[in-house]
């Protein structure tokens, strides 16, 4: 899936969301999808990563 397709699947689930359920649920769904974005970024950087290395980092 490409940046276009992921983009357009992002504005119309926030289209929805701030249509059916208002300004907070545009909120919401944005903030969870940018949440969603981090971890699997976070995912594609490290390969298979597990959830102890994100709390591990201070001791490297």
């Amino acid at each position: 899936m490409n940046g276009r397709s992921i983009g357009l699947l992002v504005g119309v689930a926030l289209g929805f969301a701030a249509y059916f359920g208002g300004f907070a649920a545009f909120l919401l769904v944005g903030s969870l999808g940018a949440v969603g974005w981090g971890v699997g970024a976070w995912l594609d950087r490290e390969g298979a990563a597990h959830l102890r290395d994100l709390f591990d980092r201070e001791r490297r």
